[in-house]
């Protein structure tokens, strides 16, 4: 868990690349446009979201995604 706190941010950008590869590989998709919006909507969709809030001890960063259970919490 600690090692995702760390690099949470490095998963949009890589769905983005793995989304564009399998539109222009599995589904012949040659519009480098359509196929960049779609990667990128499906990449931000699927993405961790996170939001900053404030409590007592100072501000944390709350990190939800799709696949996780609970929420993760990381200290600024």
């Amino acid at each position: 868990m600690t090692l995702f706190k760390k690099l949470y941010w490095l998963i949009n950008p890589l769905l983005m690349v793995v989304f564009m590869l399998i539109l222009e590989k599995l589904f012949k998709l040659e519009n480098i446009v359509l196929s960049t919006s779609i990667a990128v909507l499906l990449a931000f969709l699927l993405s961790p979201k996170v939001v900053i809030v404030e409590k007592q001890h100072g501000p944390e960063e709350q990190i939800k995604w799709l696949f996780f259970k609970k929420i993760v919490n990381k200290k600024l």
